[in-house]
Formats: structure tokens, sequence, C-alpha cells
């Protein structure tokens, strides 16, 4: 071990590293292919809204200044389209940083964080660089979310409690009741982050599926959404979060300056008024489900019924194989194994032709 290596902090050495889903250019590049799709990282299929493209190449000419540090034509727009204060709204670099903020605001070493085993790996990754005690919960054997245990867990050293609503990978999603039930008695000493990242392919699908504002008057609760999925921006990286008042002070205190840059605010502003591209997106999403559903069920495979626009499909041997014969034939999904999945693949739903490809590319792999 060298000097340098004494000096990091030793809970560096029990984070995991979240490994992103390759881009198709990368692939193309390492396996000389010429068609690649990717339908691994729950990305909109339909490419980012027309209205937000519109409003970006207006934008263009000012990218040599600093972007609003509040985000405030952002905020206001979000306020005006959920009808919330615009002072109960944090605007951060993706909805990921929402979360970064509410760890590094709340918990420190020798607190606890509660969250299900598995799930949006972020949360472990961020309680861990904050020196977090983390605290695990199995999901349940339908793989959702066991709030009942969640709740039992709870001690005095219970800083935040994280529920991705629906989950990531599994997704599943938690009900209004279920919800409900969790909420009533807890501490107000405790934060509940209510990371509704998929909120509007959920509210599409699922007739018992809560929406997280409704409750947003407690003290205790985060909730964060993002313009990565249903408006198609993954690449600008923006979300937001809902909370009191109070709560937005404190994490402002930790958001760095210039957080979301002028492209992205822009972009996110303008998505907020694009309803026919929503309307498509869940058109497609829907109808690509369906599709996938039939062909699975055709193929005699198991898969998990999803409130989102990707799902958990088990193909009965080792997952990292599968990931890697299906690349090498030039389509991208995620293997599940790191998740404790061995024998799952995670496939987002694509266009009509991608869904086509990825059936007909993983009937030929499991054919061997």
């Amino acid at each position: 071990m060298g000097k340098i290596d004494k000096l990091f902090r030793k809970e560096i050495e029990d984070i995991p590293v979240y490994i992103p889903g390759k881009p198709i250019e990368e692939v193309e590049r390492m396996l000389g292919l010429k068609r690649v799709i990717k339908v691994a990282s729950n990305e909109n299929p339909l490419g980012p809204s027309p209205k937000a493209v519109s409003a970006i190449k207006r934008a263009l000419k000012g990218i040599n200044r600093y972007p609003d540090a509040a985000s405030w034509y952002l905020k206001a727009k979000i306020s005006t389209t959920l009808r919330t204060e615009i002072d109960r709204i944090i605007v951060g670099n993706g909805s990921d940083e929402i979360i970064i903020l509410a760890l590094k605001a709340f918990a420190g070493k020798g607190d606890e964080v509660i969250i299900a085993k598995p799930t949006f790996l972020i949360y472990q990754v961020a309680a861990g660089i904050v020196g977090a005690d983390i605290k695990f919960v199995p999901l349940t054997k339908d793989l959702k979310y066991d709030l009942k245990a969640m709740k039992r867990a709870i001690t005095d050293k219970t800083k935040i409690i994280f529920i991705a609503n629906p989950d990531n990978p599994a997704g599943t999603y938690v009900t209004k009741i279920e919800l409900e039930e969790f909420l009533d008695g807890l501490p107000e000493d405790v934060i509940v982050y209510l990371d509704e990242a998929y909120y509007e392919l959920a509210r599409d699908f699922c007739k018992d599926y809560p929406n997280g504002l409704d409750y947003i008057d407690r003290p205790n609760l985060i909730v964060a959404r993002s313009f990565s999925k249903i408006y198609g921006l993954a690449g600008l990286r923006v979300g937001y979060g809902i909370t009191s008042a109070r709560i937005v002070r404190y994490l402002d205190k930790y958001r760095d300056p210039f957080n979301v840059n002028i492209l992205a605010q822009v972009a996110a502003t303008a998505a907020l008024d694009d309803k026919e591209f929503v309307k498509k997106t869940l058109r497609v999403v829907k109808e690509g489900k369906q599709f996938l559903y039939d062909a699975l069920d055709k193929m005699g495979l198991e898969y998990v019924k999803t409130a989102t626009n990707f799902m958990m499909i088990d193909v009965k041997r080792d997952s990292v194989k599968v990931f890697e014969q299906l690349i090498c034939k030039g389509v991208i999904v995620r293997d599940m194994k790191a998740w404790g999945y061995a024998t799952f693949i995670r496939v987002s739903v694509g266009t009509r032709e991608e869904n086509k490809i990825f059936i007909e590319t993983l009937k030929k792999v499991l054919a061997k």
C-alpha cells in the first residue's frame, strides 16, 4: 500500500461502484458493429421532447454565460405545473443530485439510513460517501418494498428512509394504501425520501399508484422526480425535489452553484409544456410492454410485471453470459447479477422495431 492509499477514508473501500449501461457508440467501436440497439438504461425510445430541442437551439448563443444559479424560471414552471409554492422546489443535476444533497444535509457518521435490497444503487453509494450506517431491508418474494419491515427497522439513529416508487430495477411499486399506512405514525425526525423518477409512467399504468405530492405537507417528506424518462432528457441531467421550504434551505447549503446548466434548464422548462410528446411516449411504452409480455409468454420465460418502461426477465441461466451474447449481436441490456439476481436481465421498452430485434436476438441466444 502506497502513501496515497493511506489518505483515503476507510469507508471508501466498501462503497460499490455504479456501472452505467454501455453507450451505443462504445459497443459499435469495440465490436465493429454497424447496428446496435440499446435497451439497457430505461431511456425514452422516442428521443427528447421536440419542444425541449427547439428551446435548446434558441439558447445556444448564450452558452458563453453562466446559468441562472437558482434555476428560477424552471422552478417557476414546475411551481405552476404542479401547483406548489416555488420555495418548496429544488432543482438538481439529475434527480441523483437531490439524493446526494439529502444525505449530506441530514446524515453522517453514526447515523442510520434505511434502504431496500436490492434497489437503486445510488442510495447505497451516496450513504456510504457520507459515512452513514446502512440498514438493508430485503424486498418481498414478489420483489416489492416491505414497508412494514422498513418501519420496524427505525431506531433513534435513523435519519433517512429511501423509497423508490416505482422501484429500479424491479419495476414494482408501493400502493397508495401501503404508503399511507407507512407514513401513519412515522417519527417526524426521520426524513422520507420518495423517489418518483418514473412517476408519469406509473401514474398512467397503475390505478392505485400514489401521488407523493398529496402528502407533501408532512414536514419530513422529500418527493423527487426526473426529466430523464418521460421527457427524454437523460443526457442533460436535470431533476427536481419538492419538500418543505425549510428543507430546501438546508439542501441549498450543500448544492453546488450553477449545478444545472443553461441548456438543461431551458429544455426542462419547455418540456413541461410538451403534452403531446408525453402522450406519445406513454402510448409507445404501453404497446411495447404488451408486445414484450406476449412474446415472453410464448417463449415460456418468466418476468416481473412492471409499472415503468423496463422489466426484469428470468432467462434461467447465467445472466452475464446472456448479456455478453446479446451485446455481441448488437443488443445492449443489463444483467442483474450485481443486484443479486443471477439469472435475470433487465430490458427497457424500445421502439416497435427495437422490441422486435430484442426478442428475435434473445431467441437466438437462448436457443444455443
